[in-house]
């Protein structure tokens, strides 16, 4: 088998630490680490890291790679943060699809819109056919007049359970469909053929390589709100070659469902084990988020007396299904904002240690925008892993004008509470959400070590974003922040005995950086120069 040896950078070695040496890699696998100046075996293939840094491939614990994909190649707004951009690019992609019968897409911002969310008569004119836009988040839907005559939804249309349309001082809809209302309207997109899906999964596989991830946990598979099932996608790619990701797919709960759906679950693990992916999880929403008031609370929103948000599942429930996943040995990926679905998610995984015993697998909360500070010692306890959304925990203008706000001056002291978790001894994980924001983990991890954004982030705006800390006692260390995405990642994702580390015997999943990742400054313009996965290069830079 071919060697190769990584000579001139840095290697990061875990818990922060940095040094200078050398990496031999011999077929798939980690060989030797050879400190500076120790003698260097020869290789057929010598890597000059040029003073960059090596480091093993990162890891996202939670991702939407199918939504991603799919925005990409329809209306994507992601890459501008402005109202009238957003208007020009829906205009220019309308042009140029005069045959699609919908035109549809996303990743727009609430904060450049009055009030916070945008509306129909924001997209008079631009198109007479019907329009339909994901919010950046993926907990909303922007559509015009023709979306909303098309769908029969009106003044006299009911909100559903678990979402709501936003309506005027009439009642009249607005064009902003929030949670599970999406649902009135989907049935008018037409249904990606397979083509179509596996060209979007493989979209996102380039993009999630170029910025050195190497394995993830898609959060959404299964018949989701997040749209089409990804699973036939994902099995076709791992046959064929394809996937060249290690992949755990989080199933989706159906929460018209029950516990008799767990059967259809094992049914999936065995399929997706039979070509190598890991469909191991389950992921259940708790909740929704705090800008759409969607989010559930133990208290009020301020200035909104008797509104705690939204609960998509009771307590009771919870703690159900998590005990009967915890028994088929699934591990449960909650989504939680709100401090009540916070507690509710521990509260269910204390119940099912009760009855199961402690089963070792490996659950894990997503986001944790808010946690009650009774709760936070409860994750180590539990052996919950906190799965943080690092990019969010800054000053920006949808944070500090949207969301702020209703937390009030004593709840906004837990936002985001990294640091406390970290100090009570809790596990943090790194998931990005993307396409909700950056699947950059670079931007992440920096902004989890300094809470402020990024100057290279064009959605970083807004008064002291790159300047004033969000709330900076919570920040984490760099060595946290780094092995969130990195070792503790691999953890949960089931994989830490073969990646996540720089050590002989380990896969030679691999990034190299183009800067010195010991210098915090370098990570807003640092790029991955190339990523291997198992010693096969899966992204070299242009």
């Amino acid at each position: 088998m071919d060697a190769t040896l990584f000579t001139n950078g840095t290697l990061y070695l875990g818990a922060g630490a940095f040094e200078r040496a050398s990496l031999l890699v011999v077929g798939d696998r980690i060989v030797d680490v050879i400190p500076d100046g120790g003698e260097l075996p020869t290789a057929a293939h010598l890597v000059d890291l040029a003073g960059g840094t090596l480091l093993p491939g990162f890891q996202d614990a939670h991702v939407h790679p199918l939504l991603a994909g799919l925005q990409s190649l329809g209306i994507d707004l992601k890459p501008v943060h402005d109202r009238g951009e957003y208007l020009r690019l829906i205009a220019d992609y309308a042009a140029a699809n005069p045959t699609a019968p919908v035109l549809t897409g996303g990743g727009w911002f609430g904060d450049v819109f009055e009030g916070g969310f945008p509306t129909a008569a924001e997209l008079e004119g631009v198109d007479g056919r019907p329009i339909m836009l994901h919010s950046h988040d993926a907990h909303g839907m922007w559509v015009n007049a023709a979306a909303l005559r098309a769908a029969g939804i009106d003044g006299a249309t009911p909100d559903p359970e678990g979402g709501r349309l936003i309506r005027d001082g009439l009642g009249q809809p607005t064009g902003m469909l929030l949670e599970s209302a999406v649902a009135l309207v989907e049935h008018l997109m037409p249904a990606p053929g397979e083509a179509l899906v596996e060209a979007a999964l493989e979209a996102a596989q380039r993009e999630l390589h170029s910025v050195g991830v190497t394995a993830w946990q898609d959060a959404a598979v299964g018949d989701s709100d997040l749209g089409p099932n990804p699973l036939p996608a994902y099995l076709r790619l791992a046959a064929d070659g394809r996937l060249t990701a290690r992949v755990v797919l989080a199933q989706w709960w159906d929460r018209a469902r029950g516990v008799e759906q767990i059967v259809d679950f094992e049914r999936v693990r065995a399929e997706a084990a039979a070509v190598g992916v890991d469909a191991g999880t389950v992921k259940v929403m708790i909740d929704g988020m705090v800008e759409n008031h969607t989010a559930s609370m133990l208290e009020p929103f301020e200035g909104h007396p008797g509104d705690v948000g939204i609960a998509f599942l009771s307590p009771e429930a919870l703690v159900e299904l998590t005990t009967a996943l915890d028994a088929a040995d699934f591990q449960v990926h909650f989504h939680a904002v709100g401090d009540a679905a916070t507690r509710h998610a521990l509260d269910a995984v204390e119940a099912a240690i009760r009855r199961n015993g402690r089963r070792g697998n490996r659950h894990h909360v997503a986001h944790l925008d808010l946690i009650d500070t009774s709760d936070i010692a409860r994750f180590a306890e539990l052996d919950v892993a906190a799965n943080v959304t690092a990019v969010w925990a800054r000053r920006d203008e949808e944070i500090v004008h949207r969301k702020l706000p209703l937390l009030g001056a004593e709840r906004e002291l837990t936002h985001f509470p990294f640091g406390d978790l970290h100090r009570a001894g809790a596990r943090i994980v790194g998931g990005s959400d993307w396409p909700v924001t950056t699947p950059n983990p670079l931007w992440s991890i920096r902004t989890a070590v300094t809470r402020t954004g990024l100057v290279e982030d064009p959605h970083a705006i807004g008064d002291g974003v790159l300047t004033h800390p969000l709330l900076g006692e919570q920040a984490l260390p760099l060595g946290v922040a780094l092995d969130a995405y990195l070792s503790e990642a691999a953890w949960v994702n089931r994989l830490e005995g073969e990646t996540g580390r720089l050590e002989a015997g380990r896969l030679a999943d691999l990034v190299w950086v183009d800067a010195d990742l010991s210098d915090l400054d370098a990570y807003g313009s640092a790029s991955v120069r190339r990523t291997y996965v198992g010693g096969a290069v899966v992204y070299q830079a242009p």
